[in-house]
């Protein structure tokens, strides 16, 4: 039998409707139509969502792997899938109602083919029944930005392995299960791919770059603020509704910002390797997976000191961290030390997939006897 990891991505696009939930019997039916895949090769690369799932591939957890994405009309379902990054295969599944997503096909696609081996749920999360209908699963679960938990008590009481991005969340999390199994372990930092971002030996024409959504939380104006006239900036926008109000104050400021984006994961790795440092200027943030994306690409990092997860990256061989007021001066101080940095080997020596994907695996093993306890 093909074990299975699937991760469960909160994106729906466009946001479900209430007025006409799938049918079960037609879900079933379209289900019984596809063919799952078999076991492949893979390359552990793309971004967090897929980095866990082809990390446990790798390391013989599981066979294949799938992200599942949902919609809220037909015309964007893709039960069927499409092979992506490193192998592994996407679908896009119906939603009926808002997060944590009621989904009558993903009900339908686990009465069909049975639920997977490891069943990875991010953000928003899934309504109770889909994780009911995978007790078999090992159910892990990562709030992805700073909230340990963005999901209900009813829904919470089915995870058997909570990853979280800082000790504090392990214990926000222990709070409402005292028995809870909790390893800090944030997926976006700790699986590192360094065949995704690497040095590209590109002229440093740049002396910053931040790479961040134009969101009130990732805290622009922090950069904003530190910037010199004769400092030259890249931000490099994925999404985010702030980035007119953002290019405008900096033509204000008399600041050379240039804003680019959304880029795909080669883009990325490109853009940061023009620039000298690398910024996380955030605050209410989930251990953002730039920080050792950057490292990878060469950069030192500065970050903001009032980061609630993912400071532990930062160590007096990977770059800075600044209060507030302190940033102007501390980014000074990093463009001109950059050189001196090596993360990328101390990424290499710590975070990239292979080393968390051992710890994953002995907390998964932990889990197992939990339920062979339990059962």
């Amino acid at each position: 039998m093909t074990r299975r990891i699937v991760a469960v991505s909160d994106f729906c696009d466009p946001q479900p409707s209430l007025e006409s939930p799938l049918d079960m019997d037609a879900a079933r039916g379209d289900w019984l139509a596809v063919t799952l895949p078999g076991p492949a090769a893979v390359e552990v690369v793309g971004g967090y969502l897929e980095r866990l799932p082809l990390a446990c591939v790798a390391a013989g957890l599981a066979d294949t792997a799938e992200v599942w994405r949902f919609a809220g009309d037909d015309a964007a379902r893709d039960i069927g899938g499409a092979a992506g990054l490193g192998g592994i295969v996407y679908r896009t599944l119906r939603a009926d109602g808002p997060a944590p997503f009621r989904s009558v096909d993903a009900l339908a696609r686990i009465a069909v083919h049975g639920p997977p081996e490891i069943l990875c749920v991010w953000g928003l999360g899934v309504e109770e029944r889909i994780l009911a209908a995978c007790a078999s699963s090992i159910r892990i679960y990562n709030s992805i930005d700073a909230p340990a938990l963005r999901i209900p008590p009813e829904i919470s009481r089915h995870v058997d392995l909570f990853l979280t991005g800082a000790e504090w969340q392990s214990d926000e999390i222990r709070a409402r299960h005292p028995d809870a199994l909790c390893l800090v372990l944030p997926i976006g930092p700790e699986f590192a791919s360094d065949r995704t971002f690497f040095p590209t030996g590109a002229t440093k024409d740049y002396d910053v770059v931040y790479v961040a959504a134009t969101q009130p939380y990732k805290r622009h104006d922090l950069l904003l603020d530190a910037l010199a006239p004769h400092h030259r900036a890249l931000c490099v926008v994925g999404y985010g509704h702030m980035t007119g109000e953002l290019q405008a104050e900096a033509m204000r400021r008399g600041l050379q910002v240039d804003w680019v984006g959304p880029v795909d994961h080669a883009g990325v790795n490109a853009l940061m390797n023009r620039a000298r440092v690398g910024v996380v200027c955030g605050v209410e943030d989930g251990a953002p997976a730039i920080l050792t994306e950057y490292m990878l690409a060469g950069l030192p990092v500065l970050v903001n000191a009032g980061l609630v997860c993912g400071r532990q990256y930062i160590r007096e061989d990977t770059g800075m961290i600044a209060t507030e007021a302190e940033f102007p001066a501390a980014l000074d101080r990093l463009i001109q030390t950059a050189g001196r940095y090596d993360p990328r080997s101390v990424v290499r020596s710590h975070w990239t997939w292979p080393h968390s994907v051992r710890r994953l695996a002995g907390a998964i093993e932990q889990a197992k006897a939990r339920k062979r306890v339990d059962a």
